[in-house]
């Protein structure tokens, strides 16, 4: 009986690897990260204005060049539970992947007394994955020759290059424009997106790659006496499709899969204010997954292979604050809150949704070697809160009342934390 249990789960979880493709980084090099990524109204960087509001590079005068890279720690735990005769059968895998890198790389060209200012960037958005491991303990992760799926792993990344373009309205207002290119890469073992075989259950899929385009435009305007506000909306990023090539676990081939997945829209709107040794941030962010290509459907396809995630559009609040008191060493502190894009009943087509923070606490410090030269680093922690839960669902219980065929008494989850050290340089030409 537990066997035919987990033969049903064998059939259904191949989406277990796809909660990395969403995730919004909530902010772009040690500045704006360690302010909790408020940067809309408040460009204390060229990262974070880059990132999202390409009208505040106005407030940059000089060339500026900015160079990051960030080491990224996550501690993942997939959990699962089916019914059987003798009771629940449950278990617990833990992550053993490594460290991930995070590059940022900015540069913008400004000048005194000009109308115009051009940026150039490359950031790395979007680059985790999963590991885990073979067990006999957990449901999930047993040999698939017993039903499961052992060994789970996903591997993904995002780089986004934008040029930028920003025009001084008059001396307090700005607009900004900025085309970008992407440019993702993905991995995934078992692969969701096919369909399975009665024998050789889901293959995995070699690394495959697409390419995206899409745009961002702002406006920024900042008052005489330290208030700001800004606004900007960053479109979907068009991707062509993701072309996996195929195997089974007997290394066999199997069928290619073509999948679109786009990144969603971005509305972000934010305030700031400065006065003397203080710079105050609030950002608002709607990240619209409802309406992006790979996220809107979800459910299964009538060959058991999955059809679409289900992400509910979410809301990120970003807040942060810098202290100048210290003569050349800022302080900075910055919260990040983001809601879940998984809905209850489509937990199992997300998990393990590593990238899902709720709460994110950062801190900052800079050195300012130089007018011209600057030290920066951050720390970052985050937690997922509650664990995303959800029941296992199988096709071959579909039935007219349950069109995702929940297995009763059956439950799949995730928690985790992350933290991620980063250290940035600038450097600002000219005297």
């Amino acid at each position: 009986m537990r066997k035919y249990i987990l033969n049903l789960v064998f059939i259904a979880l191949g989406t277990a690897l796809w909660a990395q493709a969403g995730h919004i980084m909530q902010g772009i090099g040690a500045v704006n990260m360690s302010m909790g990524g408020a940067s809309t109204a408040q460009p204390i960087d060229i990262n974070g204005a880059l990132q999202w509001n390409p009208a505040g590079i106005t407030v940059f005068d000089r060339n500026v060049l900015s160079v990051n890279a960030g080491l990224f720690f996550s501690s993942p735990e997939l959990s699962s539970t089916v019914p059987t005769p003798q009771g629940p059968f449950s278990g617990v895998t833990e992550d053993d992947r490594g460290v991930s890198v995070l590059p940022a790389l900015a540069m913008v060209f400004g000048k005194e007394d000009s109308k115009h200012t051009f940026g150039a960037s490359a950031f790395g958005i979007s680059g985790f994955g999963v590991t885990f491991p073979e067990s006999m303990t957990n449901p999930i992760n047993m040999p698939q020759s017993a039903g499961g799926f052992g060994h789970l792993e996903s591997n993904y990344l995002l780089l986004q290059v934008g040029l930028s373009y920003a025009y001084e309205i008059t001396e307090n207002l700005s607009i900004g424009l900025s085309p970008t290119i992407n440019y993702a890469a993905l991995e995934l073992a078992p692969i969701p997106l096919a369909s399975p075989s009665p024998t050789l259950g889901y293959p995995v899929s070699d690394q495959t790659s697409a390419i995206g385009f899409g745009g961002q435009v702002g406006i920024f305007y900042h008052t005489n006496f330290g208030f700001k506000i800004g606004a900007a909306y960053k479109s979907p990023q068009f991707f062509s499709d993701f072309d996996f090539e195929n195997n089974y676990l007997d290394n066999s081939s199997a069928p290619n899969v073509l999948f679109r997945m786009d990144y969603p829209a971005i509305y972000s709107a934010g305030l700031g204010y400065s006065h003397k040794i203080i710079d105050l941030a609030l950002d608002y962010r709607y990240v619209d997954y409802a309406h992006t290509n790979g996220f809107e459907k979800s459910g299964w396809t009538q060959t058991a292979s999955v059809a679409g995630f289900g992400w509910k559009s979410i809301s990120i609040i970003s807040a942060g604050i810098q202290f100048r008191g210290i003569q050349n060493v800022p302080l900075r502190v910055g919260y990040t809150f983001s809601t879940n894009p998984i809905q209850e009943d489509l937990v199992f087509f997300s998990t393990p949704a590593t990238a899902i923070i709720k709460n994110a606490f950062q801190f900052g410090i800079g050195y300012g070697i130089s007018d011209q030269f600057a030290l920066n680093m951050t720390y970052h922690h985050g937690m997922s809160g509650d664990p995303t839960s959800g029941p296992i669902l199988n096709p071959l219980l579909i039935s007219e009342t349950d069109r995702l065929g929940k297995v009763p008494n059956s439950e799949v989850s995730y928690e985790m934390t992350t933290d991620m050290i980063m250290l940035g340089v600038s450097y600002t030409f000219g005297e």
